[in-house]
Parts: C-alpha cells; sequence; structure tokens
C-alpha cells in the first residue's frame, strides 16, 4: 500500500512536469540541439514502451518489439512497420539494447524498491 501512495505522490508531480517536457521537446526538436531533442525523444520511447506496452523501462518499443514479434500482433506491425524507413531496425534496436535488460534482470534492479 505504501508504495501505491508513494507511487500516486510521484505521479502527481511528474506528470505535469512530462506534459511540460513533451512541449519543450517540440520546441527543441524544431529550433534546438538535436542531441537534446534525440535524448527527449528516448526518454519518451521507453516510456511509452513501460506504460503502454507494458515492457522494460530501460527498453524501447522498437527491441521490445523484436522480442515479442513472435507472439504479439502489435510486436509485428512495429516490427513492419519501422522496417519501412530503415531496414532491421528493431533487430538492431535489441541487439544494442539486450545487453542492457540482461544486467538489470540479473542484478535485480526491476524489483520492488518501496516496501
Amino acid at each position: 500500500m505504501r508504495e501505491r501512495i508513494a507511487g500516486f505522490l510521484l505521479m502527481c508531480v511528474v506528470v505535469p512536469m512530462a506534459i511540460l517536457g513533451y512541449v519543450i521537446l517540440c520546441y527543441v526538436g524544431f529550433l534546438g540541439r538535436v542531441e537534446r531533442a534525440r535524448a527527449g525523444v528516448r526518454a519518451l520511447d521507453h516510456f511509452v514502451n513501460a506504460a503502454v506496452f507494458n515492457g522494460y523501462a530501460w527498453e524501447s518499443v522498437s527491441s521490445h518489439a523484436w522480442r515479442a514479434r513472435d507472439h504479439k500482433r502489435w510486436a509485428r506491425l512495429v516490427v513492419w512497420l519501422t522496417d519501412r524507413f530503415q531496414q532491421d531496425h528493431c533487430r538492431r534496436a535489441n541487439k544494442r539494447e539486450q545487453p542492457i535488460v540482461d544486467l538489470v534482470l540479473q542484478k535485480g534492479l526491476h524489483k520492488q524498491t518501496i516496501k
């Protein structure tokens, strides 16, 4: 129960900041430094993977789609769609991110922190 309360209070702070971050990301994406925009898009990608696709917070949608392509329809769609823009994008994303996923799972960093 403490974890749920802490999560709710944290989200009361994080969600407004996330909305502000999205607005800033749009501005920076058109007028700012490419590096800053790329970092923001990467963070948003990881957020969407965790919140929408029930994936790991430290993994992109593309990498998750590659892992799940054999048993999830949404994953096959993501792989197909990204192949239209960059061939083997999801496979390469997974190859780059899988060692991080393995390390986090091995070290137990995905486990509950508030008890």
